[in-house]
């Protein structure tokens, strides 16, 4: 009998995984767009201001 509940088990595992993998994308993410850039670009060189 624990041979049957393993491998059901493992049946289950890889089922639910297959079906992650290949089901439809579920984000939510909010559909904006690409977003202009408003600020000043990193200078690597530029020294702080103290």
């Amino acid at each position: 009998m624990g041979i049957y509940k393993l491998f059901n088990s493992i049946t289950q595992y890889l089922s639910e995984a297959a079906v992650r993998i290949f089901s439809p994308s579920d984000d939510a993410y909010p559909m904006i767009g690409v977003q202009p850039f408003s600020g000043e670009p990193f200078e690597r060189n530029r020294r702080a201001d103290w």
